[in-house]
C-alpha cells in the first residue's frame, strides 16, 4: 500500500507500561553489559510469555544480552528494546519466557530518507469562494466540495445527530494539529500523546506535526470529526471527539514499537475507535515464519487485541497499491523499505500488511465519486470488510456539480485544507461512521458495533468487468455477490443508518 495517502502512510506516562528502569529495578541506560555491542542501535521487539513477573525476568536477560529496555507493557507482554548487539534478538530468544523477538527496522536509529508521502492539494482561494457562495444555510462554507458527505449519506445523518462528544476516535497517525479552527472544538487532549520512540510523551503539543513533517494525520483527523461550526469542512461524525497519537517518525517511518505504544495508549485512555492509514514498517507484509517480521506481527497483534479487549473498534485502511489480498502471490518490491528493497514473492494468508490484516482490525478498501473502487485500492474477497470514499483521480471519476475535484477535502495544519486520494481518506470515513453508531449505541461490544458497521452498510455488486481507464482491458477482478464482495466487502458505509439504528 501507498504509505499514506495517494503514496504506497521522553516522559513516560506509567499507567500505559512501566518504565522499567523506575519500577522493576533494571539498569539505567548506558550501563555497561558483557555482550557484544559492536555493530549498529536497532531497536526491537520482545514478545514475553506469562505475566508481570515474567516481564521482570525476561528484562533482566535482555540487558544481559546488550539490550537497554525502552518500555514493558507488560499488560500485553511486548517489551521495547534498544541494542549495539548484532546477535540481540537470536540470543534473547533462547530466554526462559520469551515467545519471540525480532528488529523492527533494517537501518539503525539515525535520521533516515524521507519518504513520498502523497501529493497535497492546497484548496485556493477562488474554490473557497465559490463553495461558500453554494452552501445553504446548514452547511460549513466548504461542504458543497465535499462529495463523500452525501457519497455515505452523512450530509442526511447530521440532520438527526452529529455524534457524540462522550465518543473518541484516536488517529494513530504522523500527528493531529489540535489549533485548527476545525478540529480545536473537538480535540481530546487527555487521550493524545506523541509514541514515536515507543514509549508515550505527553508533553504539551508532542502529538503535533512539526514544521515539514507530514500533514496526513490531520487531513484524516478532519474528515472524522471537523466541526460543524460555520468554519471550513464537515467531518463524518462532527460532534465527535478526535485525539492525536502520533506514530509517524519525521521520516514518514511507522515502526512496530510506536504503533504497540499508540494501541496501548489508545486502549488505556478511554478511546473507542482508532484509525489507521498506515502500514507498519519496514516491512509492506510481515511474513508469520520470518523470527524477525513474525515477532511484528505478534506484537502489533497483541496491541490491537488489547485495545479491542478495552473498549475500541479499529479500522484500518486496505492499501494503495491495487493488489489482489486475497491472492496466491502478492510480488512485495519495496521492502525492506528504510534501507535497500528487494523483490520477493508472498503469500498474503502468511505475510500480513499489518496493523490492517489482522483478526479483528476493520479493513476499508476506497472508492471515488462515481461509487466504483478507487483505481489505487487494494482488494480482496474475504479481506475487505466496507468501502468508503477515499477519491479518485477526475479523469477516472468525475463529481457532480458544485464539487470540482475527486480527491477528499480536509484540513491541513496552519488552519488550512487541502485534497488527499488514498485508502488512507476512506479509513476515516469509516472510523467517522463507527463513531455515530458508537453515539448511538454507547455501551455496545466492539463485535456489536462491528456488526451493525456491516449490517447498516448499503451492498454493492461488482457491477461489470472493472476497466477503470477505459482501455478496453480489465484492470482488476471482482469476485463475491452483491452482498459481500472483494472491492466493497459488505458495501458502502451508510451514515445514515448508523443513527437510526
Amino acid at each position: 500500500m501507498a504509505h499514506l495517502g495517494s503514496g504506497r502512510r521522553r516522559a513516560l506516562t506509567l499507567p500505559v507500561g512501566l518504565a522499567l528502569t523506575a519500577s522493576l529495578g533494571f539498569l539505567p541506560t548506558g550501563v555497561a553489559s558483557a555482550a557484544p555491542a559492536d555493530g549498529p542501535e536497532l531497536s526491537y521487539v520482545v514478545n514475553t510469555q506469562g505475566g508481570p513477573g515474567t516481564v521482570k525476568q525476561v528484562g533482566k536477560a535482555v540487558e544481559r544480552a546488550g539490550g537497554t529496555v525502552v518500555i514493558a507493557y507488560d499488560r500485553i507482554g511486548v517489551v521495547v528494546v534498544h541494542s549495539k548487539n548484532p546477535g540481540f534478538a537470536k540470543t534473547v530468544r533462547k530466554v526462559r519466557g520469551v515467545q519471540s523477538a525480532g528488529a523492527t527496522r533494517t537501518n539503525p536509529i539515525v535520521p533516515q530518507a524521507t519518504k513520498d508521502i502523497g501529493v497535497d492539494q492546497p484548496l485556493t482561494a477562488a474554490q473557497e469562494k465559490a463553495a461558500a457562495a453554494e452552501a445553504t444555510a446548514d452547511q460549513d462554507p466548504m461542504e458543497p466540495l465535499q462529495w463523500d458527505l452525501p457519497a455515505i449519506k452523512a450530509d442526511q445523518a447530521h440532520r438527526k445527530s452529529l455524534g457524540s462528544p462522550k465518543v473518541t476516535v484516536a488517529v494513530i497517525d504522523t500527528g493531529v494539529d489540535d489549533t485548527h479552527p476545525d478540529l480545536a472544538p473537538n480535540f481530546d487532549r487527555a487521550a493524545s500523546a506523541n509514541c514515536v520512540s515507543g514509549a508515550p510523551d505527553t508533553t504539551e503539543g508532542a502529538w503535533r506535526p512539526k514544521p515539514g513533517e507530514s500533514d496526513h494525520g490531520t487531513h484524516v483527523a478532519g474528515t472524522i470529526a471537523a466541526a460543524k461550526n460555520g468554519v471550513g469542512v464537515t467531518g463524518v461524525a462532527p460532534g465527535a471527539k478526535v485525539s492525536g497519537i502520533k506514530v509517524g517518525n519525521p521520516d514518514g517511518f511507522f515502526y512496530t514499537e510506536a504503533v504497540v505504544c499508540g494501541f496501548v495508549w489508545a486502549a488505556e485512555h478511554g478511546v473507542d475507535v482508532t484509525n489507521n492509514s498506515y502500514y507498519t514498517d519496514p516491512w509492506m507484509y510481515n511474513c508469520k515464519n520470518d523470527p524477525d517480521q513474525g515477532a511484528l506481527v505478534e506484537a502489533v497483534y497483541r496491541a490491537t487485541r488489547y485495545a479491542e479487549l478495552r473498549g475500541a473498534v479499529n479500522v484500518a485502511a486496505a492499501g494503495n497499491s491495487a493488489e489482489d489480498l486475497a491472492a496466491d502471490s502478492i510480488e512485495d518490491t519495496t521492502s525492506p523499505n528504510d534501507t535497500t528493497p528487494g523483490g520477493r514473492t508472498v503469500d498474503p494468508r502468511q505475510c500480513l500488511d499489518i496493523p490492517t490484516m489482522l483478526p479483528g482490525v476493520v479493513t476499508v478498501s476506497a472508492t471515488g465519486a462515481k461509487g466504483l473502487k478507487a483505481s489505487y485500492s487494494n482488494y480482496g474477497n474475504g479481506v475487505i470488510d466496507v468501502a468508503a470514499p477515499g477519491g479518485d483521480s477526475t479523469v477516472y471519476q468525475t463529481p457532480e456539480p458544485p464539487a470540482t475535484s475527486g480527491l477528499i477535502l480536509s484540513t491541513l495544519p496552519g488552519g488550512r485544507y487541502g485534497y488527499k486520494a488514498g485508502t488512507s481518506m476512506a479509513s476515516p470515513h469509516v472510523a467517522g461512521v463507527v463513531a455515530l453508531i458508537r453515539s448511538k449505541h454507547p455501551y455496545a461490544p466492539p463485535a456489536a458495533i462491528k456488526a451493525l458497521l456491516t449490517l447498516e452498510a448499503d451492498a454493492k455488486a461488482c457491477g461489470a468487468p472493472y476497466d477503470i481507464d477505459g482501455d478496453g482491458t480489465v484492470d482488476a477482478v471482482c469476485e463475491g455477490g452483491r452482498n459481500r464482495n472483494g472491492f466493497y466487502g459488505a458495501g458502502v458505509v451508510d451514515a445514515l443508518d448508523a443513527v437510526r439504528w
